[in-house]
């Protein structure tokens, strides 16, 4: 294998870790899914934004899940969430929707 391709695996060994044991994007109980974190840039640790970008903490889960497959689709217009979402599978949806929909 070339060194970037090692390198590649070695990331994302160290990623698939910080998710939990036998996890692969399903976070374990009580732990915040690792690709979560992308979220916070714009809307705030946990979701709680404190910025004209509206916070999403504490929303109503088929809410967030419908508004990111509308990003994700395109039927919903965005400056950047429409590019974001595409990176997401409809299972990550899923959990990012419910982890953001639990949290006050």
């Amino acid at each position: 294998m070339k060194k970037t391709a090692l390198a590649i695996v070695g990331s994302l060994t160290a990623l698939a870790a910080l998710a939990g044991p036998g996890s692969t994007t399903t976070p374990a109980p009580g732990r915040t899914p690792y690709f979560a974190a992308n979220c916070a840039n714009c809307h705030g640790t946990d979701g709680k934004a404190a910025s004209a970008i509206p916070p999403i903490a504490g929303r109503d889960r088929a809410y967030l899940e419908e508004s990111m497959k509308a990003f994700k689709n395109g039927t919903r217009p965005a400056t950047i969430m429409h590019q974001l979402a595409k990176g997401y599978t409809d299972e990550e949806i899923a959990i990012l929707a419910e982890y953001f929909a639990k949290q006050k």
